[in-house]
């Protein structure tokens, strides 16, 4: 059923929804990470309340074509969107300091989709499993204007998942884009065991709609060895080509360890596969102190998604993304330098002892509007 939506001229719809700056790259370090000065950060913009956001012109949109708005009329959720994406710009606007960094990123010619990880939701499961709680997970994406969903691989193992995920992704007008897969890779041992579960579930996942895969190699006790390495390597092999025969694309998420000690595990990954796509955690990589805007500019053309999730001055996890210190203001300069054209999926996590102030649901709807505003997405 088409939602439809009654706006008038003039007004703005809710659709419902640390780093410092990169140095320039020389010869002689640009493959040399930009590790991070923690005491070194933009001080964070303080949100209180609902943003103030301007008239949005939806009189020319390049994916439709002229769109009227007279008073009283009706236009549908798609028609608006495909207005404010030529227009939503003009949305970043929080204050002075937030509306100059999103008046410099010009949109680019694919629509980014920001998506949602659930794993805030899974982080408070028996085994983190979220298959009991996947109704409330659309029901809050869904409320929260998220385009879509990543999913957790583990929720695909049900022999019911696709029929029953199809009906929540139906019901609640969110696609799945994809899910993220963990693996002992490095463990030739293992193999096996990870390619029976990837042969399970990677059908599953196309049958849903998704197309990407953000895969995680798994830690080694310490850092890996060249046999260890040519061993993942080879396993990623097998799984790109499995990836590859369902429309899927295989991107190498990170934690923390895969770009520790100077990026050992990513770059013995990348010298093996070195046409592999990337999808980094811009919060891991903070965490490992790497820059992410570095990052962003150094690996640009292989990055076709991203997690996207802030923390705060101590380094614990804000609780939605814009209320941290992480400088999104430069991220987003770099990823619309670079033409980023993939998908941004915000990941919310807190600490054990973290107490929330807001439900869930409107967590997800602050952070997805900090992406729209400040990073024109």
């Amino acid at each position: 059923m088409t939602n439809s939506i009654r706006i008038k001229c003039n007004t703005v719809m809710n659709n419902n929804q640390p780093a410092e700056t990169a140095k320039p790259i020389s010869a002689n370090t640009a493959d040399r990470p930009q590790f991070m000065s923690f005491q070194a950060r933009v001080p964070r913009v303080e949100r209180r309340g609902n943003p103030v956001r301007p008239p949005l012109d939806t009189r020319h949109s390049p994916l439709r074509g002229p769109i009227t708005c007279e008073p009283g009329s009706t236009i549908t959720r798609r028609r608006f969107l495909a207005g404010a994406g030529a227009s939503a710009i003009s949305l970043a606007v929080l204050n002075p300091q937030l509306g100059k960094a999103a008046a410099a990123l010009a949109p680019t010619g694919k629509k980014v989709v920001v998506g949602g990880h659930p794993w805030v939701y899974a982080a408070t499961q028996p085994n983190n499993d979220i298959t009991p709680v996947l109704p409330a997970i659309f029901e809050d994406m869904s409320y929260a204007g998220l385009d879509g969903i990543e999913l957790m691989h583990t929720a695909l193992r049900p022999n019911d998942a696709v029929e029953r995920i199809g009906e929540l992704s139906r019901k609640h007008h969110l696609p799945v884009i994809g899910m993220s897969f963990v693996g002992a890779m490095w463990d030739r041992a293992r193999h096996q065991a990870v390619m029976e579960d990837a042969e399970l579930i990677i059908p599953r996942l196309a049958k849903l709609g998704g197309r990407t895969l953000g895969t995680s190699v798994g830690p080694a006790p310490k850092p890996k060895t060249e046999q260890q390495l040519d061993d993942q390597a080879e396993l990623l092999r097998k799984l790109i080509a499995l990836c590859q025969r369902h429309g899927v694309v295989l991107n190498l998420h990170n934690h923390t360890y895969e770009v520790a000690d100077n990026l050992h595990d990513l770059r013995g990954t990348l010298a093996r596969i070195p046409e592999v796509k990337l999808g980094p955690d811009l919060n891991w990589l903070v965490r490992a102190r790497v820059d992410p805007v570095w990052f962003i500019r150094q690996f640009g053309r292989q990055i076709v998604f991203m997690h996207l999730r802030d923390q705060n001055k101590d380094g614990r996890w804000s609780e939605a993304l814009g209320e941290g210190d992480t400088d999104f203001a430069a991220i987003g300069r770099a990823l619309h330098d670079i033409g980023f054209e993939g998908d941004a999926v915000i990941e919310l996590a807190h600490e054990k002892d973290f107490q929330r102030t807001r439900p869930l649901r409107e967590t997800w709807k602050l952070s997805r509007n900090f992406v729209k505003q400040v990073l024109g997405y």
